[in-house]
């Protein structure tokens, strides 16, 4: 598998600044962190800070752009190279995103980072587009829908990092931990817990359960008064 070259933002103070304040708004949080301590570990000023990204809040939508590209060029090469011979996708991604786990952690759980949740979503559409072209059956659940559930759990993984490590008897993001992150994930995708039938069935019991509450008599009744009015 191939990998690009490095970014050549990566090369200058612009790149040292954005990743200095990664790391505090991973560490301190938004509101705690400060241009000034973003310039001391960046070995800047507060005004070049403020002269490559203007104020706090532009910096960490920087923050939120550069992880999202990375994260869609980390996307395209594994699009690029399906073949699975020696590498684990998910020891790569996490290599990649390695530096910037405790940013995510933070930022998601605080409900801020929509940019590289929405963009995790877009790319979990593209691979959802094409696996649905294999189904036996049509999916009954909007794509879009299912792409953000899928990209929730799966940064569930990151937010919830000490628990799964706890649990697995080893750190997660060990070499250790990634084979076995990866071999169960394998396994929940390719043995799924009910059968379509029960799955058929499950569906129609939702639908009837929906079709029946008071949310839906209501919507049936204004429904059906508006079809009287113009009748």
């Amino acid at each position: 598998m191939t990998t690009s070259g490095p970014d050549p933002e990566d090369l200058t103070a612009r790149a040292r600044i954005r990743d200095a304040a990664l790391r505090h708004f991973g560490e301190h949080g938004f509101e705690r962190t400060t241009i000034r301590g973003i310039a001391d570990t960046a070995g800047v000023s507060s005004g070049l800070v403020r002269h490559h990204f203007g104020s706090k809040q532009e910096l960490r939508e920087a923050c939120d752009a550069y992880l999202t590209k990375m994260i869609r060029r980390l996307n395209d090469q594994v699009r690029a190279d399906m073949t699975p011979d020696d590498v684990n996708y998910i020891a790569l991604s996490r290599a990649a995103l390695g530096p910037y786990q405790q940013y995510l952690a933070r930022a998601l759980a605080e409900g801020w980072a929509a940019p590289v949740f929405d963009g995790l979503v877009e790319m979990g559409e593209q691979w959802l587009e094409e696996v649905d072209g294999k189904r036996p059956d049509p999916p009954y659940a909007d794509r879009r829908v299912r792409a953000a559930l899928g990209v929730a759990m799966a940064l569930g993984v990151q937010i919830l990092h000490r628990h799964l490590s706890r649990n697995m008897g080893v750190d997660m993001y060990s070499p250790e931990g990634d084979h076995l992150v990866a071999r169960a994930m394998l396994d929940i995708y390719s043995h799924p817990m009910i059968s379509p039938d029960e799955a058929a069935a499950m569906r129609d019991a939702l639908d009837k359960v929906r079709g029946t509450s008071p949310q839906a008599e209501r919507v049936t009744a204004l429904r059906r008064d508006e079809e009287h009015d113009h009748d």
